[in-house]
């Protein structure tokens, strides 16, 4: 047994007990659930074990062991270890693993393993807006009867839930573009099997793995070239580098967004509080007004894509449309957690400067006329990087007032390619926004609480728990 294909030697019958490395991470824990729902006993270890991930374990069944020690692979007794991508080689319970030759796997290759077999998967992958997109084609394939399986990176607000274990054929997939495993530092997405997918967008991402552009891109066309000659490419209109390259696919392909010429289009877009109304267009025809409760452009964009493939699928118009109005989001995606003393509190996961733009500009079509402070924690290892200095300064345009966190000091952030901080805020203040940057969240709570006044919209974001921000700010507008 090789780490390069290290399940090769256990046959997947054999498979019983299942135990997870980094288990209260998104996507292992969610996983592990998906594993649990097929019948699998599953255990994890981790050292970092806290809610919401351990409640979810907790509730489904699924023991965490904590801290990674030897010893838990005696109390799991696995047949498998699944290696999640945040364990390093010499993690002491990754290396019993290896001295003991227990067979072991990374999640997406699991995943690929025993649950895509036999099914029609249909992969998301791009810079921004996976898990969305992602969630809802997962709903217009339930709200059509489908009985489809689906994994996303966050909780679809509609099913209360990040997977899905379905009989059906389909198989709905958030295809991440961040390496595997240890022993296998490609793209997740690249395990996948796809046989449909949609493609969001292209821009740089993920500084800590992917050296430059080229390199980002190229991962990318690794996944153009899995695409079956009978299967469909959707790619967005917005990104001409990401149509450019999926002409190189052997599948069909279809371009999509509010640009001429695109083949599925959006025209006559309206916005209101919790919805967009649009106009569909398929190769020039008219087929329908939709309404998107979950609303703002970039949100009607990627729904176009979702049609693309849901149609491909063989859903018809007449279920697309129930399914678009019936979807309310993914949690900590424009999620409003409380509206108390006339203020809206908006939760999102926004952390690349092009997300943190489309958010603004998708608040102030849900909410025309409201003053909108954009709170923004720089939290992942990309934004902590100066790489998108310029690009930050841009991305607050749609806000009357901005605070920042100032990031915490990291070794995975090289000397001298650190987010100049002190630089953003100057830069945004020229822009004409009132800036200021604090280094905890009680003092952004703090400055909030004592300016803020009815009407404004609190629109936080980051990729973490922004150290409970937004459950603070909550209390305090309750107590108002």
């Amino acid at each position: 047994m090789t780490d390069q294909n290290p399940f090769e030697s256990i046959e997947l019958a054999t498979v019983r007990r299942i135990h997870i490395l980094g288990i209260c991470g998104t996507g292992m824990g969610t996983f592990a659930g998906m594993l649990k729902a097929r019948g699998f006993e599953v255990t994890g270890s981790d050292e970092n074990v806290y809610p919401p991930m351990s409640d979810m374990l907790a509730a489904w069944g699924i023991p965490i062991l904590k801290g990674y020690r030897p010893e838990n692979l005696d109390e799991a007794r696995p047949d498998l270890v699944i290696v999640g991508n945040v364990i390093r080689r010499a993690n002491p319970e990754a290396t019993a693993m290896r001295e003991r030759g227990l067979p072991h796997m990374s999640f997406p290759a699991a995943l690929g393993s025993f649950f895509l077999d036999g099914k029609t998967s249909c992969v998301v992958v791009g810079t921004h807006g996976k898990t969305t997109t992602t969630a809802l084609l997962g709903h217009l394939l339930t709200t059509a009867d489908r009985d489809p399986s689906f994994l996303v990176g966050g909780v679809a607000l509609d099913s209360k839930a990040s997977f899905r274990v379905g009989a059906g054929p389909h198989v709905a997939i958030e295809g991440d573009e961040y390496d595997t495993a240890y022993f296998d530092k490609g793209p997740k997405f690249l395990h996948y099997r796809p046989h449909a997918a949609i493609w969001t967008s292209l821009e740089f991402d993920h500084a800590d793995i992917y050296a430059d552009m080229d390199a980002y891109c190229a991962a990318f066309a690794k996944f153009v070239a899995l695409m079956p000659p009978d299967g469909l490419l959707a790619v967005s209109a917005s990104y001409p580098e990401a149509v450019r390259m999926a002409s190189a696919a052997a599948c069909r392909v279809e371009t999509y967004g509010f640009e001429d010429g695109a083949d599925w289009q959006a025209r006559n877009v309206t916005h209101e509080a919790g919805a967009a109304h649009f106009d569909l267009f398929h190769l020039g025809e008219k087929q329908g007004r939709f309404t998107l409760l979950t609303g703002g452009s970039h949100n009607v964009e990627n729904a176009l894509g979702a049609i693309a493939l849901a149609r491909f699928q063989g859903l018809s118009f007449e279920e697309i449309a129930r399914g678009l109005s019936t979807f309310h989001g993914v949690k900590r995606r424009q999620e409003i957690r409380s509206e108390a003393s006339g203020v809206t509190l908006i939760d999102d996961f926004a952390h690349h400067p092009t997300a943190v733009r489309l958010t603004l500009n998708a608040i102030g079509e849900r909410f025309p006329d409201r003053r909108v402070w954009a709170i923004f924690e720089p939290r992942s290892n990309t934004s902590r990087r100066n790489f998108h200095q310029r690009q930050y300064a841009e991305a607050f345009d749609g806000a009357a007032r901005v605070i920042l966190a100032r990031p915490l000091p990291t070794d995975r952030v090289p000397q001298g390619e650190e987010l100049d901080l002190d630089r953003l805020v100057r830069d945004i203040d020229e822009r004409g926004i009132r800036t200021q940057a604090f280094k905890t969240a009680d003092e952004i709570a703090a400055e909030i609480l004592k300016d803020v006044k009815p009407g404004d919209v609190l629109l936080v974001m980051s990729n973490g728990a922004f150290g409970g921000l937004v459950e603070t700010l909550k209390q305090g507008l309750d107590g108002r």
